[in-house]
C-alpha cells in the first residue's frame, strides 16, 4: 500500500518574529491531533516571514534552531515533518530552506529554493540553491518545492524522470496571483502525472496579503482538497497507487523526446521557424 496520510498546517506568520512563530507551531502542532505515521507540512518562510532586510538578525544560524524545533515535535509525535521553509544562515549567506525529518529525528533531505522571485526581493537577500531533493514516505518518492520554483515546469519535469511521485510546494503566494496559484499546481500535475500537495500561508505583511487555500491535486490535475483563507489544520490521503494507471494510459514520459528537445537548445538542429 502507497498511501500517505497528510496534515497541512495552513498558518499565519508573525513578520519577523522567529520567537513568536516558533511557540505558533507548537500550538498548531498541540492542536492538530496528530497520529503516528501522519506527514506534516509547514508554509514556506515560517519562521521569519519577508522580513529580508534583517536577515543577519533573525535568519537562523546553519538551521540550528529550526532542527531542534522539528527533530522534537517529529519524535514526540511520531510523524514525518515537512518543514515548510525557513530562512537558514549558512556561512556568508541565506537560504530559504526546505528541512524534512523523520519520526525518529533524522533529516531525511534538506531542499534550498532554486528560483528566487525578484518582486520580493530574494534575489537581493538570498542565494539559490542549485539541487534537488527526494527522500521516501510508505515507499512513495517524494520532492520538495518551494513557491516560485512553481513557474519552472522543466524544474519538476526533471524530478519526475527522477522518480518523483509526489511533490510538496510550502509557499506565501500572495491573493493577487490566487487564481494562478490554482492553475500553475494543476498544470504541474497533470503533465508530471503526479500528487501535487501545497500549502500556502494566510494572513499578511507590511507588503502583502496571502490567501491560504493549500490543497491537493491528484494526476489528473483533479483538486481533492482546497481550504479557504483561514487558519486551519486540515487532513488528506494520496493513494500513489492512483499513479500507475494515469502514467500507463497517456505514457508522456515514454513518449517524451529529451535527446531533440537538447538538441534544440543548443542550436544542434534547425526548428524551422526561419525556413
Amino acid at each position: 500500500m502507497k498511501k500517505i496520510a497528510v496534515v497541512l498546517l495552513q498558518m499565519d506568520i508573525a513578520f519577523g518574529n522567529p520567537k513568536e512563530n516558533q511557540r505558533h507551531v507548537r500550538e498548531r502542532f498541540q492542536e492538530a491531533n496528530l497520529q503516528p505515521g501522519e506527514l506534516v507540512v509547514l508554509p514556506e518562510m515560517w519562521n521569519t516571514a519577508y522580513d529580508l532586510t534583517r536577515l543577519e538578525e533573525i535568519a537562523d544560524y546553519n538551521g540550528q534552531e529550526t532542527l531542534q524545533l522539528l527533530k522534537e515535535l517529529a519524535t514526540t509525535y511520531r510523524v514525518t515533518i515537512v518543514g515548510g521553509s525557513v530562512a537558514v544562515k549558512e556561512g556568508a549567506d541565506f537560504y530559504n530552506r526546505t528541512y524534512v525529518i523523520d519520526e525518529n529525528g533524522s533529516i531525511l533531505t534538506q531542499y534550498d529554493k532554486a528560483h528566487l522571485f525578484g518582486l520580493m526581493a530574494e534575489d537581493r537577500y538570498l542565494a539559490s540553491g542549485n539541487k534537488l531533493a527526494f527522500f521516501k514516505n510508505n515507499q512513495v518518492t517524494i520532492s520538495p518545492f518551494i513557491c516560485y520554483d512553481l513557474r519552472f515546469p522543466e524544474w519538476y519535469r526533471l524530478a519526475a524522470q527522477q522518480g518523483t511521485e509526489v511533490y510538496i510546494v510550502s509557499a506565501q503566494w500572495p491573493v493577487q496571483r490566487l487564481a494562478q496559484w490554482r492553475k500553475l499546481l494543476q498544470a504541474r500535475a497533470i503533465e508530471n502525472q503526479a500528487f501535487f500537495i501545497a500549502v500556502n500561508r494566510v494572513g499578511a505583511d507590511p507588503a502583502n496579503h496571502f490567501p491560504g487555500h493549500s490543497m491537493i491535486i491528484d494526476p489528473l490535475g483533479e483538486i481533492i482538497l482546497e481550504l479557504d483563507d483561514q487558519e486551519c489544520i486540515a487532513r488528506g490521503e494520496v493513494d500513489a497507487a492512483a499513479i500507475l494507471p494515469v502514467r500507463g494510459e497517456i505514457p508522456v514520459f515514454k513518449d517524451a523526446r529529451p535527446t531533440l528537445y537538447e538538441q534544440i537548445r543548443k542550436g544542434e538542429t534547425n526548428n524551422g521557424i526561419f525556413d
